[in-house]
């Protein structure tokens, strides 16, 4: 027997829900409203309460009920055989009727005389006489109203009232004020009003939740009942079987997932360069990796997928992310720095991950690299050395030398055979979205992580609201191809939409079964976002008009992928402080473009862009509105700049001052395998001594200085606005037409 709820057990019994929740506080059961479950045991107590007192009683309800059975016919048989001497006589009949019924019950007519004098001081002489017949009609007549007598059409007002003899109203959540309003038959003004009164602050439009339709149903003495159908209940996963349990004969060993986490500079791409061979450090900007990159590499006929999550603070929840998704954690600690902040935080997060954690001690090659005080710190957050009687495995590596690298690989397929991880390969797959980004030709763009069956090009895919069919798959190496395995990293298109990393994707049937899922999951994210009304009370009131005092420095946030835009505002929202409130009016991916200034015009907002530029026409409207644009490839910078400007110490800073912007319209290859750009100047000048930027898609690639600048065969010192000439770039080859050149000086600019 489950529990049952307060209403439901009152109308069994044959009492009101308001007498059983004076009983059950008389019994010390906790129930707040006629919403409210009661479990087994007092259950049991109310009914053996109950089955005591009232057996008698029901006996004569049953006897009252058989007369006014044999009452109702012949009242009907009346009516159906003299209906014009009713429709003459309505009002004589009725003030007779009136008149039986009140010598017969004295009880009823002291209470309709205590009801008429709250009426005659709360209510206009001129209808005082209606409420009180319709008063009277309720009171004499509770068991006519069950019938289904023929009589004539009630008034609205009435309808409120038959609820609570039908029984309780069926409601569905999350609804709206009006359509409250609407089910229970009460008035707009009236339900908001009440609405007021519990401190929500919401309007006809606006959705209000459970907990707010049980309140408000006490407040308008109306029985209503939260409908929860079974499909309700049922996850969209559950329904469309997306998580189905595999049977242990189809299971197969799979791939171990392995995370690479520690604090900045303490080797960890370059210690996955090693192992992959490959050289990605160079590539990010202050040799910091900046996005999520997932790899795979072979160990003597055996894979291992790799996730390098980036190492400093500012990418709290992108290496969250990545510990959720792994089978192993490796904690990157250098020898000669020990143990750092985002060293801690990293062993948390694989921590509350339920991970293992294997230690790699890095820079064991370097003069003052002291690896048992690593060791002996490590200690401190339960991470004790085999060797010390603990169960953590501790490897001393090299990037340089390639010490104690083949050791920590087998170490990592040693934990993994101990795991026994397994998936099946033969079903539909479940991965997770590691990153994402909209790319200009391809559309959006996700690398994915398939945790379970194999993902197929030409699937039907779905991740949030955002549903596809994959068009084309590409592995970590850049290769093309068909199919992805449990374990395995591939870049995937052809979604609709540009998901959120760290979404599940599911592989369904059809395209039919994709676009359902997708809409299902965009009601219920609008749901959630309508049911989040904003309550007031007197304990936050205070602090609301306090706020609008406080300075607020509103920003607009752009960056080139969605990982980089959460971590950056997680970031700057906690250097908010008592005098500065920092408050993100817009986010996004991509260049920042004249929609980005305009909001950040009306909103008084700094534009702050990350690996990203504006165009031309986003500059000019910035100059004209004044708004302020900072672009940055290092995220320390941003947060410092930041930092410093909220707390009043921004001291005179070098900033860029752009000189022109031209267009690669024709590449020329020379002897010496350098290329020259030749270019149209869409703004500005282009000067020699000047550095470059190289802009794709209005995201940086690259950033250096002009070698040579060149107007036919002359060598010049600046190329004017639709001019054309070519240039050099000083160690970087690859431009394509099309890419756009972004001359700049840099300037020194002290505080105002």
């Amino acid at each position: 027997m489950s529990n049952i709820r307060v209403h439901a057990l009152a109308k069994e019994i044959g009492i009101t829900s308001k007498e059983l929740l004076i009983k059950l506080k008389e019994l010390n059961i906790e129930a707040k409203n006629h919403m409210s479950t009661i479990d087994e045991k007092d259950e049991e107590k109310v009914r053996k309460l109950y089955s005591k007192g009232t057996k008698k009683d029901d006996s004569k309800v049953k006897e009252s009920k058989n007369i006014d059975k044999k009452s109702h016919k012949n009242q009907n048989m009346k009516k159906d055989s003299h209906k014009e001497k009713i429709d003459h006589t309505s009002k004589s009949n009725n003030f007779n009727k009136k008149h039986k019924i009140s010598n017969d019950t004295t009880d009823d007519e002291d209470i309709l005389k205590h009801k008429r004098n709250i009426n005659q001081k709360n209510l206009h002489k001129n209808k005082k006489n209606n409420a009180n017949e319709q008063e009277e009609k309720k009171e004499y007549k509770p068991k006519d109203l069950s019938k289904k007598k023929p009589k004539k059409k009630q008034k609205n007002k009435d309808k409120s009232h038959d609820h609570s003899e039908e029984g309780p109203i069926k409601i569905k959540v999350p609804l709206t004020v009006k359509d409250f309003a609407e089910k229970t038959n009460q008035g707009i003004s009236a339900v908001m009003t009440k609405l007021i009164g519990l401190g929500v602050m919401a309007n006809q439009n606006q959705s209000i939740d459970e907990d707010t339709c049980i309140l408000l149903a006490d407040e308008l003495n109306v029985q209503i009942e939260i409908d929860k159908d079974d499909e309700s209940e049922i996850t969209i996963e559950e329904k469309f079987g997306l998580l189905k349990e595999d049977k242990e004969r189809d299971l197969k060993l799979r791939a171990p997932v392995v995370t690479v986490m520690g604090h900045v500079d303490h080797g960890k791409t370059s210690l996955l360069d090693v192992i992959r061979k490959s050289h990605v450090t160079a590539q990010e900007a202050g040799g910091i990796t900046q996005h999520i990159g997932a790899y795979t590499v072979n160990l003597k006929g055996k894979k291992i997928t790799f996730l390098d999550t980036p190492g400093h603070e500012a990418f709290t929840s992108m290496r969250l992310r990545g510990a959720q998704t792994t089978d192993i954690a490796v904690l990157v600690v250098a020898a000669d720095d020990g143990v750092m902040p985002q060293t801690v935080e990293a062993i948390s997060h694989a921590k509350s991950a339920d991970v293992p954690i294997i230690v790699a001690i890095t820079k064991v090659d370097k003069p003052d690299a002291n690896p048992e005080r690593v060791k002996q710190e490590l200690m401190n957050y339960n991470l004790v050395s085999e060797e010390w009687g603990g169960s953590t495995i501790m490897v001393a590596v090299s990037s340089k030398t390639k010490e104690g690298i083949d050791e920590l690989l087998e170490m990592i397929l040693l934990v993994a055979e101990m795991q026994e991880l397994k998936a099946n390969p033969n079903r539909l797959a479940v991965g997770n979205i590691i990153e994402a980004n909209l790319d200009k030709s391809k559309g959006p763009m996700a690398t994915v992580l398939v945790k379970n069956g194999t993902l197929r090009s030409g699937d039907y895919v779905v991740s949030g609201v955002c549903y596809g069919r994959v068009r084309a798959m590409v592995d970590d190496k850049h290769r093309k191809i068909k199919k992805a395995g449990p374990s395995m990293p591939a870049v995937i298109l052809g979604l609709s939409d540009v998901p959120n990393a760290g979404d599940l994707i599911y592989a369904v049937k059809d395209d039919k079964t994709a676009k359902t899922i997708s809409e299902k999951n965009a009601e219920l994210a609008r749901d959630e976002r309508l049911s989040n009304t904003n309550k007031i009370s007197l304990e936050n009131l205070f602090a609301k008009i306090k706020e609008d005092e406080m300075k607020e420095l509103n920003l607009v946030v752009k960056a080139d992928v969605k990982g980089s835009v959460e971590a950056l505002i997680q970031s700057l929202l906690k250097l908010s402080n008592d005098e500065v409130k920092i408050s993100i009016v817009h986010s996004g991916v991509g260049g920042i473009n004249e929609s980005d200034v305009t909001l950040a015009s009306a909103s008084n907002a700094i534009v702050l862009g990350f690996n990203v530029r504006p165009n031309i026409n986003a500059i000019d409207l910035a100059k004209n509105e004044e708004v302020e644009i900072r672009t940055y490839r290092v995220i320390y910078d941003i947060l410092n700049d930041i930092e410093k400007a909220v707390k009043g110490m921004l001291e005179p800073t070098i900033v860029e001052e752009i000189m022109g912007r031209c267009e690669i319209r024709q590449i020329f290859k020379l002897p010496t395998n350098n290329i020259v750009a030749g270019v149209y100047v869409l703004s500005g000048k282009i000067l020699r001594n000047s550095k470059v930027k190289v802009l794709r898609d209005d995201v940086v690639i690259h950033e250096g200085d002009i070698s040579s600048l060149k107007r036919f065969k002359d060598d010049v010192k600046e190329l004017p606005t639709s001019y054309e000439g070519g240039l050099m770039i000083d160690g970087f080859n690859d431009v394509k037409e099309g890419d756009l050149l972004e001359s700049f000086i840099l300037k020194e600019v002290k505080k105002d």
